[in-house]
């Protein structure tokens, strides 16, 4: 493990017990009274260039904005928390009605909006926080997008380094180092796994060479995430999608591996939404039967447009639900629905709006994973504390999660340098998984341990105090 990262983690324990002996009703995290107040708020931003054009839903981005975002509290305990923006995950008609610089600024500028509403208040927890902000947000959000059909993903997405900075703030001024530790005692249970692996699933765009999808095969992983929906009508859009699976099968059928019961890789799809019918999807199937790839597939991400509510537990395979899931509630209608798992995105939502989509997938028994936003490095251990921290998916015997911000990033291995816990072994990729040990979980990933470079982006280098939120 990063010597830094244990440095700061046992700073962190050190301070907080000092804390605690002059605080002791902080103690008890499961209790009512108001445990985190703001009483300043940083927040600043980079934009990180993709080496080209990366495509779902239709449409294309060439770079992503990384926000942090830093609070203090009453006792000098800060938290810094990131986020990466994509306005087209978010909402595609914002990312469509403006420059892509444009739908940036408007997302960035709502993240600030939230740092004003927390001026004066104080709360239980980050979920509490999240819940006292979230309809203010979303109501300017539609003001500054000028939609009042604004997709809550879009807020969520602005919310992330708020959410994620209020939960590292939480882990000190409480003194708990670990993720289950500073967790609600109602969510603690469903996120009670500790795998000691969590396979990769390696994405395959639009226009990725076979070569790289054959080489990724050749370097051991096990699960190839399949971008579906191109762009053009229905038709148009089907027949490529079946095209572009009878060549990626082509390079795959063949492929053996020893991670999986069956000996084959795997296959999941992501529509990200564009489909209008169940009738399409069918389509689809139909064809992966013909050509040999059914067998390989272990889920169907996200299929349908919004407005689609046909029932799909029909057809004999995995339906997962990803954008359509904003609350708890959404995820009990999928269930009805017959969605067979839930994708989850802390990295993307927040975790506090996923802490509760889990309890209503661990209730239900529904299976979970974890998909990336092309999150930054320390964003990927984010989301793999919460993948490895699920039940294991079925069929795999291990965690899932998504990463691709290796094969998208201009700027990658800089980037991993600004991680808390950079070069730990829990951080690479090793045959398409995780190997997870005891000090990825001593330390949580480095989730509660800041990054220098993003503390000092936060305060503008200690010289720019033009996005400084004074409360």
């Amino acid at each position: 493990m990063d010597r830094r990262c244990f440095l700061k983690q046992g700073s962190l324990e050190v301070a907080s017990m000092s804390l605690l002996q002059g605080y002791a009703n902080l103690n008890n995290m499961d209790g009512t009274a108001n445990q985190l107040t703001i009483v300043n708020a940083t927040s600043n931003f980079e934009r990180e260039k993709l080496r080209y054009p990366f495509g779902f839903k239709g449409g294309y981005l060439t770079e992503l904005w990384q926000v942090a975002t830093q609070l203090k509290g009453p006792n000098e305990h800060t938290g810094v928390g990131l986020a990466t923006q994509s306005v087209l995950y978010g909402d595609a008609n914002v990312f469509a009605s403006t420059s892509e610089a444009g739908g940036n600024a408007l997302m960035y500028v709502l993240a600030n909006k939230a740092l004003d509403m927390l001026a004066g208040h104080s709360f239980e927890n980050p979920v509490a926080a999240l819940d006292h902000m979230l309809p203010e947000v979303h109501e300017e959000g539609k003001r500054l997008t000028g939609r009042p059909d604004l997709n809550i993903n879009f807020v969520y997405n602005a919310l992330v380094s708020v959410d994620n900075a209020l939960w590292m703030l939480y882990a000190k001024e409480q003194g708990a180092s670990g993720f289950r530790k500073i967790l609600p005692s109602a969510y603690r249970k469903a996120l009670s796994h500790r795998n000691d692996k969590v396979a990769v699933m390696y994405q395959v765009s639009y226009g990725m060479a076979l070569s790289s999808i054959r080489r990724a095969a050749e370097e051991g992983y096990l699960v190839f995430k399949i971008k579906t929906g191109q762009p053009g009508t229905e038709e148009e859009m089907l027949q490529k999608d079946k095209e572009r699976l009878s060549e990626i099968h082509e390079v795959l059928k063949n492929i053996k591996t020893g991670r999986t019961s069956t000996g084959k890789v795997y296959y999941t799809m992501d529509a990200n939404g564009r489909y209008t019918r169940k009738s399409s999807l069918r389509g689809y199937l139909d064809h992966a039967r013909k050509i040999g790839a059914f067998e390989h597939i272990l889920l169907y991400e996200e299929p349908f447009t919004g407005e689609n509510k046909e029932n799909v537990s029909d057809l004999g395979v995995i339906i997962a639900a990803d954008e359509s899931i904003h609350t708890a509630d959404d995820a009990k209608k999928k269930i009805k629905l017959g969605y067979g798992a839930f994708v989850l995105k802390p990295i993307a939502k927040t975790l506090s709006e996923t802490l509760k989509i889990v309890q209503v997938a661990h209730e239900h028994r529904i299976p979970c994973f974890c998909a990336d936003l092309t999150v930054n490095p320390i964003l990927v251990d984010w989301n793999k504390h919460v993948a490895a921290s699920l039940p294991p998916f079925p069929g795999l015997g291990m965690g899932m999660m998504e990463t691709n911000g290796d094969m998208n990033y201009s700027n990658w291995l800089a980037m991993k340098g600004r991680h808390p816990c950079a070069g730990a072994g829990w951080t690479q990729v090793t045959d398409g998984v995780f190997e997870l040990d005891e000090q990825f979980y001593a330390v949580a990933g480095g989730m509660f341990t800041a990054s220098p470079y993003y503390e000092q982006l936060a305060d503008g280098d200690q010289q720019d105090t033009t996005n400084a939120k004074q409360i």
